[in-house]
């Protein structure tokens, strides 16, 4: 039975509604591509965006409705999941030389959130509804939480305010204080270790994604950094002193000639990459049944009336059936005839094949992602498993064909994009309508808004990566980690000269890790990715277990409470210093700011690394002095 179902006079598709939830599309939208490109992960913004919603109603003196205040959310939110699909795929094309368009960038993001939201339409009943004592959708019962507890005030909004200030502070004032090198590291027991570097690099987004993961899901990226810095790098510079010829896949240089950072990238990134494979893989594998029961799910509620029985009720009104079929037709059609979407001047034949693909397996992991959420939620969806599997079948058919010249790898890498933005999205909406059935929404108000903060949302992500795709090298000046693996894995399948004996050792690690009880996901970032950028994650688990041991709460949102002050000052800091770089990338483009002085003021300083994590982690403990938001 449906829990606080809302009058039905209440206001909710509203003008107000909608703009503050396209403006927080928009901002959102862009910090989190930001902060994908940087570190390779996002986080949800349905909580921040809830929160804000409130408080810009009242900063207008328009107070709204929660069903206002959800809708807002809903629209405010939808921008996550397209940053998620196009960061992790788009960033490749820049590093193969093939710069894409804007429009074919906003035709992808749109075209995956078209695909994701139409068929996770059939879904909702039997996930949302039927399904709710087993399926609890952990920030989407979180956010309902939250928009109970401020729709008669915003409190909480002051954190996230002023977490995006003090971010905005760590980015430009503090660094652009001290002029020193950009990182903070020391080589450890070089007698003893050879090569074995520990860094860390400061960054308020970084460390408030940390706060958020908390010292647990923290710990475990930060122990595949050890591993790779203190483990991995130090044993192939040990086997590499008595090599007279370079070690493949490097052709040039010889492994005692190497710096411990380019070890990393000629070896240890391929380890990593079978690491972060071998996990994403693992877990769709390991949802199996619960894909094939979703997936059937679809098919009963395309063609069953019996879960549409009480479709006459508001809070039980879709978007009508044919909406899905005609979307899913529709992306389908534009991806095999229109040339351009998917890449250039590529033949009819493969754009049926990618085409084919986006239609089979777009509608399979919309079914995945919107069943594995429901029980671990949006920040642990194996969305890189996802892509992987994806690009990996396309591009096998790519191969077996002789597809393999120059177009090829762009027209997997952009076909895999419309189905990892679709299964994100569908990760998405599924708490967005958990959200809405708690509190007592129109699942087809919220489904129609979730379009229309795509329709907008689209063009602020394509244009925060062609902003920082001009004034940046992905893979360098910003690591665009999951795009390189991508990029790494369509190269080795095409080609077949993939090393693959270090992506199964990765493999073997990360499945290691899973025995082990741990997130084989997680564990295979902190290998894959640099330690100086896992450390900052860990400060700020640190911080977040002396957060809750000094506050005695635990940071989740609880029946009758709002959500706590901590996690929403650490979502304003993630916001505060991703929306920072890119104002940045934007001077440097408009040649206001020198890149190479922009370089170490979005990159991590020496002198400032004492007072910016007890600044930061000060701010955690103050704001623990505060009670929930309410």
């Amino acid at each position: 039975m449906q829990e606080d179902k809302a009058p039905p006079n209440l206001a909710e598709f509203t003008f107000k509604a909608v703009a503050v939830g396209v403006l927080l599309g928009l901002v959102f939208g862009a910090a989190n591509a930001y902060l994908g490109l940087r570190v390779g992960m996002t986080v949800s913004a349905s909580i921040p965006a809830a929160v804000m919603t409130v408080a810009l109603f009242q900063l207008f003196r328009a107070r709204g409705t929660i069903l206002e205040a959800n809708l807002s959310q809903t629209i405010g939110s939808a921008s996550t999941s397209l940053a998620t699909g196009t960061i992790f795929t788009i960033p490749a094309l820049y590093m193969w030389g093939v710069a894409p368009p804007y429009w074919q960038m906003v035709v992808l993001a749109f075209l995956g959130g078209v695909l994701g939201l139409a068929a996770m339409i059939p879904l909702r009943r039997l996930l949302i509804v039927r399904e709710h004592a087993t399926l609890p959708y952990p920030e989407g019962t979180a956010c309902a939480e939250v928009l109970k507890a401020t729709s008669g005030g915003a409190s909480g909004a002051q954190w996230i305010f002023l977490g995006m200030a003090v971010g905005a502070l760590v980015q430009v004032a503090i660094k652009a204080a001290f002029l020193v090198p950009p990182e903070v590291g020391v080589d450890l027991l070089p007698a003893y270790l050879p090569k074995a570097h520990v860094a860390i690099e400061i960054a308020p987004a970084l460390i408030g994604v940390g706060f958020i993961l908390g010292f647990r899901q923290a710990g475990v990226c930060v122990a595949g950094g050890i591993i790779a810095a203190l483990v991995l790098v130090p044993a192939l510079a040990k086997v590499g002193e008595g090599l007279l010829l370079p070690l493949a896949p490097e052709t040039k240089l010889l492994i005692k000639d190497m710096s411990a950072e380019q070890i990393r990238k000629a070896y240890v990134r391929y380890i990593g990459a079978g690491a972060v494979a071998a996990a994403g893989i693992l877990t769709v594998l390991r949802s199996l049944p619960a894909m094939t029961d979703a997936f059937l799910g679809v098919l009963r509620g395309i063609r069953g009336r019996g879960d549409s029985a009480g479709a006459d009720v508001r809070t039980d009104r879709d978007l009508p059936g044919w909406f899905t079929l005609v979307a899913v037709a529709v992306v389908v059609a534009v991806a095999a005839f229109v040339p351009g979407v998917l890449a250039g001047d590529m033949p009819l034949s493969q754009r049926l094949v990618c085409a084919g693909g986006i239609g089979v397996l777009g509608v399979l992991f919309v079914t995945v992602a919107a069943r594995i959420v429901g029980i671990v939620g949006v920040s642990s969806q194996p969305t890189s498993g996802i892509a992987l599997l994806t690009l990996i079948v396309i591009a096998s058919v790519f191969a077996a064909n002789g597809w393999t010249g120059p177009g090829a790898a762009a027209a997997v890498l952009t076909a895999g994009t419309i189905v990892t933005v679709a299964a994100s999205k569908a990760g998405d909406i599924s708490q967005d309508l958990k959200t809405g059935w708690l509190v007592g929404a129109t699942p087809a108000r919220q489904q129609f808004g979730q379009l229309i903060g795509a329709a907008f949302a689209c063009w602020a992500v394509a244009a925060t990566v062609v902003l920082l795709g001009q004034n940046y090298v992905f893979g360098e000046d910003l690591g665009a980690p999951q795009a390189t693996l991508m990029k790494t894995i369509i190269e080795g399948v095409l080609t077949g000269n993939l090393p693959w004996e270090f992506v199964l050792s990765g493999a073997g690690l990360s499945i290691g890790a899973m025995l082990c009880g741990v997130s084989g996901l997680a564990f295979a970032i902190g290998v894959y990715l640099p330690l100086a950028t896992m450390a900052p994650l860990f400060v700020g688990g640190c911080a977040r277990l002396l957060y809750e041991k000094a506050s005695g709460r635990s940071g989740e949102v609880k029946k009758g409470e709002g959500m706590d002050a901590g996690v929403l000052a650490a979502s304003g800091l993630v916001a505060g210093e991703a929306l920072t770089g890119v104002v940045i990338a934007g001077l440097v483009g408009a040649g206001v700011l020198d890149k190479e002085k922009a370089a170490w003021l979005t990159g991590a300083t020496g002198a400032q690394a004492g007072v910016a994590l007890v600044l930061l982690v000060c701010f955690f403990l103050y704001s623990s002095r505060t009670k929930p938001a309410r």
